[in-house]
């Protein structure tokens, strides 16, 4: 369990919150987070709940993930069947910051979970913005993302996507093995970008397979959000970045929302920004990757 001073300050705090006293009898650890760390907690009540835990300096990350946890509920239509958790409690002490979820069992994945997932995520993409990016600026991965909101999506993927993930990596020292490629193709993005005029769509943001998942009711669940409102490719160009979504769950989707037939030329392009980002958290391999993606780009604009 986390250390019984942050124990006893949740508790507190979350009593606060709900307006009851909460006390807790039971904390084991939760795999799968690599920012933060995350606990399932069990109150004398009976009541079970989804915490993670992390430093007083990350509030900011708690309180962003939050505000898209609240947004994607909130713009769920009727018959979304996928399921948001709630957002109970985000707070913070002198040392630590923490956020409550309502805790949701998994299960394995079905067909049918595949299929709701899909169309679920096409109903989510209908709901839409007059503007791209969003009202306040947020966090993919561990990083900052920069909603600023662009009427025009070249220019808000250009500046707030690609650019700041230049930016971070000048800060983080490789920018240099970048900058030819870096340069080159956002005199390009016009080209890649041509004749691509999307709506602004709600999208997850960072819509990996570890941020799905199947509820003991076969519900599938969305969750770890970096939301915005952009192209909508760009959450399903993340989905085939690593894998782990079937083409049940593909065919479902395009049934909702038919997908453009460009949108096999722009994968690359929507993949680099994930790429880049792994690049300036990780370094290694993906600083060659994002060269490869870069390079292969340019060259298509002169083919």
């Amino acid at each position: 369990m986390p250390a019984q001073n942050l124990a006893n300050n949740i508790a507190v705090h979350l009593g606060q919150t709900l307006g009851e006293d909460v006390a807790f009898n039971h904390w084991q650890p939760v795999s799968g987070g690599c920012i933060h760390q995350s606990w399932s907690a069990s109150s004398q009540s009976g009541q079970r709940y989804f915490i993670k835990t992390n430093s007083a300096a990350n509030f900011h990350m708690f309180q962003t993930e939050a505000l898209g946890l609240d947004e994607l509920r909130k713009r769920l239509v009727k018959d979304n069947p996928i399921q948001i958790p709630n957002v109970i409690d985000v707070a913070a002490d002198e040392e630590h910051a923490w956020l409550v979820l309502e805790f949701i069992p998994f299960a394995t994945g079905t067909h049918q979970s595949e299929a709701d997932l899909g169309r679920g995520l096409a109903l989510l993409h209908q709901q839409t913005s007059t503007t791209f990016g969003l009202e306040h600026n947020n966090f993919i991965g561990a990083s900052p993302q920069t909603n600023t909101q662009e009427t025009s999506w070249l220019t808000f993927f250009r500046q707030h996507r690609l650019q700041g993930q230049f930016d971070l990596a000048k800060t983080n020292g490789f920018y240099q093995d970048l900058q030819d490629e870096a340069e080159e193709l956002l005199e390009n993005l016009p080209n890649l970008l041509a004749d691509h005029y999307p709506i602004p769509s709600l999208l997850h943001g960072d819509l990996w397979s570890g941020n799905k998942a199947c509820s003991t009711k076969g519900q599938p669940i969305l969750f770890d959000p970096a939301i915005y409102y952009g192209d909508r490719e760009c959450d399903l160009a993340m989905t085939e970045l690593f894998g782990g979504f079937s083409n049940t769950f593909y065919a479902a989707y395009a049934q909702t929302y038919p997908i453009d037939k460009g949108y096999k030329q722009r994968k690359d392009l929507y993949h680099l920004y994930h790429i880049l980002n792994h690049a300036n958290l990780f370094g290694g391999h993906y600083i060659q990757q994002s060269q490869q993606i870069m390079r292969t780009l340019n060259q298509r604009c002169h083919a």
